[in-house]
């Protein structure tokens, strides 16, 4: 893998960290009229549409059936999978706690990585953060609490935990396989996410298409907000990340985008968490911190 320019590396982070950590608000917003699903088809299938079109208007080929099936397939985990489960546990809870149930990311990716891709070893840093966010997903969750006393419903938590496993799976695999160039790798892997997306919203939402009478101007504005920015800056940046710096540093998101998604949910929607949520959240970073630092440093003395 060459080096890219360090400004560069951190530029594509920083659009990463801050952008999808505004998604979850934007989402938030959209849901209020359309259905999570939908939403996900919608912001999914007109960015993929219109940044597919834009990369044919810069003199791009269309690319062989290998490599666009290679990247639909990332795209349907990813965008797919992934934000489905997101969109949908947003309408259950506040965005900055399912952006928190999204930080569990390095974790899966760490298991993943040492039983199907790698097979590094994990270090004695990264047991222990899996141990520590396994501790707080537990007083997150509160599984052996009473019903009323959850803060948390179990089902839309585990879709996310699903959409989270799916995430890493895709962002493991996406290296290994023959993608067309960058520009286009995104636009398709959108039109994936989009297309299943689409399929699952025609087959388990019933109103959805009858949503779209009735989007108002904040509906489109947050469309807009997720279809431009979450989508085209932001995803075509994490698409840029997976293929030009190590997974341990890319995965690092996952620790920032709660922290911003928890301040916009408080600051605009007066999302509020409760002593139990603090306190799981703080643990669960301390662990994904430390999932962090110890495959980074597997990977140095592999080197």
């Amino acid at each position: 893998m060459q080096q890219p320019s360090s400004v560069k590396l951190w530029v594509n982070l920083f659009l990463v960290y801050v952008i999808w950590g505004s998604t979850f608000l934007g989402v938030r917003y959209a849901i209020e009229v359309l259905p999570p699903l939908m939403t996900n088809a919608i912001r999914f299938l007109v960015g993929g549409v219109v940044f597919f079109l834009f990369t044919l208007i810069r003199g791009y080929k269309i690319p062989p059936l290998k490599q666009w099936l290679s990247a639909a397939w990332i795209g349907l985990l990813l965008s797919g999978v992934g934000n489905c489960a997101v969109a949908y546990a947003i309408g259950f809870m506040p965005s900055g706690l399912v952006a928190l149930l999204v930080a569990t990311l390095p974790g899966w990716m760490v298991g993943l990585d040492y039983y199907f891709f790698a097979k590094q070893k994990p270090s004695w840093i990264t047991v222990v953060g899996l141990a520590l966010g396994l501790v707080g997903m537990y007083i997150l969750l509160n599984p052996s609490g009473q019903l009323s006393n959850r803060e948390i419903p179990l089902f839309p938590a585990f879709l996310v935990f699903i959409g989270s496993i799916t995430w890493a799976w895709g962002s493991l695999q996406s290296p290994y396989l023959e993608m067309p160039p960058r520009m286009q790798t995104t636009a398709i892997q959108m039109l994936g996410g989009g297309v299943f997306s689409l399929i699952l919203s025609l087959l388990l939402e019933p109103t959805g298409v009858e949503a779209l009478s009735r989007i108002d101007d904040k509906t489109l504005a947050a469309l807009a907000y997720l279809i431009i920015m979450g989508s085209f800056v932001g995803y075509s940046a994490y698409v840029w990340l997976l293929h030009h710096a190590p997974p341990t540093l890319t995965a690092t998101y996952a620790y920032i985008n709660p922290v911003i998604a928890v301040i916009l949910g408080w600051i605009f929607v007066n999302e509020k968490l409760s002593s139990r949520s603090l306190l799981a959240s703080f643990v669960v970073l301390v662990g994904v911190v430390l999932i962090t630092i110890g495959r980074k440093r597997t990977v140095n003395s592999k080197q």
